[in-house]
């Protein structure tokens, strides 16, 4: 059995992970506790999520964001690594598609 996820950063929410499945045992959004994987990759997908809450200018959200754009690049290449490792721990049975548009 094959194991699908979405990985995208969403506004107030505290992972990149969505299962295709709504009904997912793994939540949906995923908590991230439930999946196998290690401690690492699990806090660098949360410190992730919480500096994307960041890129809103939460007085006017429709204003452009506060990043400059060292931060955005800096953001999306260890967004881009974490990925990369998540996908590497969860191995065959897992299928991680890339929505993030980074």
């Amino acid at each position: 059995m094959i194991h699908y996820l979405r990985f995208f950063f969403e506004i107030g929410v505290d992972t990149p992970l969505w299962p295709e499945d709504m009904d997912s045992p793994y939540g949906y959004p995923v908590d991230l506790d439930r999946l196998p994987i290690g401690a690492a990759t699990r806090e660098e997908l949360a410190r992730l999520s919480a500096w994307y809450q960041s890129s809103i200018d939460w007085a006017y959200p429709p204003d452009p964001s506060p990043w400059s754009d060292e931060e955005r690049e800096a953001f999306k290449q260890r967004a881009r690594a974490a990925l990369a490792a998540l996908r590497e721990e969860l191995g065959e049975g897992w299928k991680v598609r890339d929505e993030s548009l980074l």
